[in-house]
């Protein structure tokens, strides 16, 4: 069985989905609550190498941070499940209107959000880690800013459809590597004044274009895609994460990870591992903040170990 993360089979209904956003629209959340525990304790049941990828992960962490890093005691993994579950809710929620610019704490140390709607565009990277959708939602109300997701959307496709009978305005742009005439329309995109945004922790479905970093004290691989698009369009790249606050609302945070300047072709592989390590740093350092919130349910790294089903280590999808 493949272990890349797009190869794995989607699990729901979208009949599903839409009746139970429509209990959620109807009833609201606080009455769907032990709904939602039965689902998420069927899916927590159902699928065994998803339990096995988080535990793994919760492992990691905990070792990394030497202890420092407090899960719950009972049922840590479930926790994690129900953890996204819940920011499935508030994707829902905020292209309903029920989470607003209000929710949210902004932590932008270099100055990135003066940045919007002012010149060229720039390039976001985000992670599974938290909820970008929220910020998303929000930046694209902000006048004559528009945010073009770059996605395998194939892996979300029936929860983009309910996102769309929600009322969501996202814009976007399926791509499964960067070819030429891709790279001409994000150029133009940029100079209209557009932004994009990229996930930076899910490696490309096709081709070789893959780096190595450390995370969380092993190897894993990451995608060159985001580094690979700053220097090639000579753009800034920038850190987009939301995480929930321990009491409520959201903290944004925004990051300036790459400053956009041209770099020789000699020295782009270089660059571009430095750059992508220090985004698994951050992501780390992220990670024992908000340690339920990390959203990918798969064999994340080369630990030969790590599947217990036997299945090939992903260094042979390099």
């Amino acid at each position: 069985m493949s272990r890349h993360w797009a190869r794995q089979s989607e699990r729901g209904s979208l009949l599903l989905m839409r009746l139970g956003f429509a209990a959620v629209n109807l009833l609201g959340r606080p009455l769907m609550v032990p709904v939602v525990w039965l689902v998420v304790g069927y899916f927590y049941l159902s699928r065994r190498r998803a339990r096995l990828a988080i535990a793994s992960y919760q492992q990691k962490l905990l070792a990394f941070s030497q202890g420092k890093v407090k899960l719950p005691r009972f049922a840590a993994v479930y926790r994690q499940y129900l953890a996204f579950t819940d920011s499935l809710l508030d994707k829902l929620d905020v292209w309903r209107g029920k989470i607003s610019r209000a929710d949210l704490t902004l932590i932008d140390p270099h100055g990135v959000h003066p940045q919007l709607g002012q010149g060229r565009g720039q390039i976001f990277v985000t992670a599974h880690l938290g909820n970008a959708e929220i910020t998303r939602a929000l930046v694209g109300q902000i006048p004559n800013v528009q945010i073009n997701i770059l996605m395998h959307s194939k892996g979300a496709q029936r929860f983009n459809q309910v996102l769309a009978a929600a009322g969501a305005r996202a814009h976007l742009i399926e791509v499964s590597e960067l070819n030429a005439a891709l790279m001409l329309d994000l150029a133009q995109r940029l100079e209209r004044g557009q932004w994009l945004a990229i996930a930076g922790d899910r490696i490309p479905i096709h081709g070789e274009r893959t780096t190595t970093v450390q995370f969380l004290g092993s190897e894993a691989l990451l995608p060159q895609g985001p580094w690979l698009l700053a220097a090639l369009l000579r753009c800034p790249l920038n850190l987009l994460l939301c995480l929930p606050n321990a009491d409520k609302g959201f903290s944004v945070i925004l990051e300036r990870l790459a400053d956009g300047q041209a770099v020789p072709r000699g020295e782009r592989a270089r660059q571009i591992a430095a750059q992508a390590q220090h985004y698994a740093d951050r992501l780390a350092y992220y990670c024992q903040q908000s340690p339920l919130q990390w959203f990918n349910f798969y064999p994340f790294w080369l630990d030969k170990n790590e599947d217990n089903n036997g299945a090939s280590t992903r260094k042979n999808q390099r």
